[in-house]
């Protein structure tokens, strides 16, 4: 068989699977934990020799996404909040990262200070339309440079002064990438040029300085961020249905969504959303999950009235003392219910925040009705009995009460041989195996 090694470094868990790449079949699978204490290379390798056992794994090739060791972190500096900056987040987004800075207008000394507080890996620097305003894109490319800054930064803004503030950038030795604008003109969204260099920076610059191994074997193994693999397998599953798909990926300290619609001529231009519309969306909601960010799916459920009389107290309960020990395990039926429970919070206010555009930005929401496929994603769905994944799936396609458009028809399907992320990463050099192995574990054939 033609077989290949893909494989998800994640923060707590790497997962690896073989795949057969002349029919999309999964040969193997199996996880590992993540050994970022010592080398991650320790649990990948444990993870791929555990999938491929009886096979020389050795002399295969090796697709590999990572999001150890804290994923990719991005800030966002833009011309105007709610139109270039906005639209900056969100192909941020679609990059796999997360957005953990979000600055607009002219930068000052205190913006400079709150930029190296937030700690990013990649700066995205976007600003004014092709042929529009410069001098805010200019002002704080020059800022950049005088300030001596060293985080890499992708320069996807006003294609009329991009040459020149890139060689500016780059004379103050200021690592950066030139991308085309995301933002040509008012109400068109071009995410792809500006992910692909998000990408590239990723690889190249931010999984090296992580020091998550010793050596660089692991710097040439990984393609890349976790969640930028996930989405291209999330396009991938949609190509392959022809119509609208959803995902909701629960983890320990976040829960991400994603959402395919087919584009709607009538939604774009600017009468409707001047920051244009990314009609393959991810959003991150870092206050939802299932470990660390339990204590948040409690207050966010609360504030959207899904809690049930008298079940605040002992869910908050439940929810400290899965933050207080990441590697919590149920022990029994109280604590898989109360996991459930979370669960299905967490998805559905995941859910509401996407579809109404909280998350992604949109004024008018995205439109679900026409979802096709409803996929879960994450541990606590994959490892549970599958009635209980069931249940929380169906918790969110009956959120009548949530002031999004619910899904008319949609089929819920778990991900339970984790194969977004392996047909993201083969999807590249291996199109047909990827399309085929999605098909064949998430819709039906």
């Amino acid at each position: 068989m033609n077989l290949a090694v893909c494989a998800d470094v994640g923060s707590t868990y790497t997962k690896a699977a073989v795949v057969d790449l002349d029919g999309g079949r999964l040969v193997g699978a199996a996880a590992a934990p993540t050994t970022v204490g010592t080398d991650v290379l320790h649990g990948l390798d444990a993870a791929v020799g555990a999938a491929a056992a009886g096979l020389a794994a050795g002399d295969l090739p090796w697709y590999v996404c990572s999001s150890a060791g804290g994923g990719l972190r991005l800030a966002v500096i833009g011309y105007e909040p709610l139109v270039t900056a906005q639209a900056g987040r969100r192909v941020g987004l679609s990059a796999g990262a997360n957005v953990v800075h979000v600055a607009a207008g002219r930068l000052g000394a205190a913006d400079l200070t709150a930029l190296r507080a937030a700690r990013p890996d990649v700066v995205l620097l976007v600003g004014g339309t092709d042929g529009g305003d410069a001098d805010t894109l200019t002002h704080n490319a020059t800022r950049l440079a005088r300030a001596r800054w060293r985080v890499p930064v992708v320069l996807a803004g006003n294609a009329d002064v991009r040459d020149d503030l890139h060689a500016l950038l780059a004379a103050a030795k200021v690592p950066v990438t030139a991308a085309d604008n995301v933002l040509p003109r008012i109400g068109v969204l071009t995410p792809a040029p500006a992910r692909a260099a998000i990408r590239e920076v990723f690889l190249r610059h931010v999984i090296g300085g992580k020091k998550l191994s010793r050596g660089g074997r692991f710097a040439r193994l990984v393609r890349a961020a976790t969640p930028d693999a996930v989405l291209t397998g999330v396009e991938v599953l949609a190509d392959a249905l022809g119509g609208d798909l959803a995902v909701v990926d629960v983890g320990g300290a976040t829960t991400d969504v994603y959402s395919v619609l087919t584009p709607d001529e009538r939604d774009c231009g600017p009468s409707q959303e001047v920051a244009g519309t990314l009609w393959r969306a991810r959003t991150v909601e870092g206050d939802l999950g299932m470990r660390w960010s339990a204590p948040g799916v409690v207050r966010a459920a609360a504030e959207e009235r899904l809690l049930a009389a008298g079940e605040e107290d002992d869910l908050a309960a439940a929810a400290a003392v899965r933050a207080a020990d990441p590697g919590f395990l149920p022990a029994d039926d109280a604590d898989r219910a109360a996991d459930r429970r979370i669960a299905a919070l967490a998805a559905t206010v995941a859910l509401r925040r996407h579809a109404r555009g909280a998350a992604t930005g949109e004024r008018a929401g995205r439109d679900l009705r026409d979802v096709k496929v409803m996929v879960g994603s994450g541990g606590v769905l994959r490892h549970a009995p599958p009635g209980d994944a069931a249940g929380v799936l169906a918790a969110v396609l009956g959120d009548h009460a949530g002031g999004w458009p619910l899904p008319r028809a949609a089929r819920a399907v778990v991900d339970v041989d984790y194969v977004l992320a392996a047909g993201g990463l083969l999807a590249a050099d291996h199109p047909g195996a990827a399309a085929a192995l999605l098909r064949r574990h998430l819709a039906g054939g």
